[in-house]
């Protein structure tokens, strides 16, 4: 039997229990928090004042805080590209008619609330080119979106595991820089926001898991493969108006690592993670071949970590057109 058509078995084997895992790690519409939570309330009278206080404690955050922030949004809005990725994975049904393509819809439904919020947010706070934000964002979708995956679900839910874990980090360190400021209300968006990113790093890291149950060689394979190619951020194809594709992301990681929201150790922590997580030490019935990636996986984070030891970020921050220095305090 070919490889592809082993996944697609594992894949069938596997939907008998999506549907509980999507009561297990995604919260019903009725119950989970709305943008407009976090958000002045355009119906009240005290809406203006709501509005001004944004923009008032918006002074307080500094420029490469808002970079981030911008950076951030925009990967959230270029949801539709991550949507369709997955709707294309092997063993998920498009039109709907498996618990794969349900649980890609709800997974999608979850994740589309964080770039509204942020959106709104952004706009309201006065202190960012917000056309020039929507032009990113608009490049990002239409440049496409390719990260070395195929169609393989194995190593479709390794990139999702650790992506997800690092939005998590990002929307974290984000808001406890706000909360610093006095800025309680986007720390608190920020908080949550990063929750829901620690709950689909949880889904997608047992689905792994549920994998390597039945087919441990080859999931091994495709953790090795990820890792080995590295692992390409959403935020990788970054591109300013008038620029080529992916040209900001580097000025955009140097902005990130500088404030300390992400950086390349925590990279390698992911990776730690995971191969904790998933006991790759331990994994049996392996063929030589997966063997070999073991060893390789076991051995990749304390090299990557003399990398990153080495690694030297600039100290000034590059101008965005995201951003106005001339706006900032």
């Amino acid at each position: 039997m070919s490889l592809k058509n082993i996944r697609l078995e594992v894949m069938k084997h596997l939907e008998k229990d999506v549907d509980q895992l999507i009561d297990k790690y995604l919260i019903p519409i009725e119950k989970i928090w709305q943008p407009t939570d976090f958000l002045p309330d355009s119906q009240s009278e005290n809406f203006h004042e709501q509005v001004k206080e944004i923009r008032e404690l918006s002074k307080e955050l500094p420029y490469d805080f808002w970079v981030v922030l911008v950076g951030d949004m925009i990967t959230e809005e270029a949801l539709p590209s991550y949507e369709s990725w997955l709707m294309d994975v092997e063993g998920v049904d498009q039109v709907g008619r498996n618990s794969w393509g349900k649980w890609v819809r709800h997974w999608t439904g979850e994740e589309n609330r964080h770039g509204d919020v942020l959106n709104k947010y952004l706009y309201l706070s006065g202190r960012v080119n917000m056309r020039e934000i929507e032009k990113t964002t608009q490049y990002l979708i239409a440049d496409g979106f390719d990260i070395g995956t195929d169609r393989d679900p194995y190593k479709n839910f390794v990139y999702t595991s650790f992506q997800e874990l690092a939005t998590y980090i990002s929307h974290n360190r984000v808001a406890k820089i706000a909360k610093q400021k006095g800025n309680k209300q986007l720390a608190k968006m920020c908080k949550i926001i990063s929750g829901d990113e620690m709950r689909h790093h949880h889904a997608y890291s047992e689905f792994v898991e549920r994998i390597f149950e039945v087919d441990p060689s080859q999931m091994m394979m495709a953790f090795h493969y990820m890792m080995k190619q590295k692992i390409a951020m959403p935020a990788h194809f970054l591109r300013e108006s008038g620029n080529k594709i992916g040209t900001a992301f580097e000025e955009f990681s140097n902005t990130a690592q500088r404030i300390g929201v992400y950086t390349s150790k925590d990279y390698v922590d992911i990776l730690q993670k995971l191969i904790d997580r998933w006991d790759i030490g331990n994994i049996k019935d392996l063929n030589d071949e997966a063997e070999k990636a073991r060893d390789y996986l076991m051995k990749l984070p304390p090299r990557m970590l003399r990398l990153a030891d080495r690694m030297k970020i600039p100290e000034n921050s590059f101008q965005f057109k995201w951003v106005e220095p001339a706006t900032l305090k």
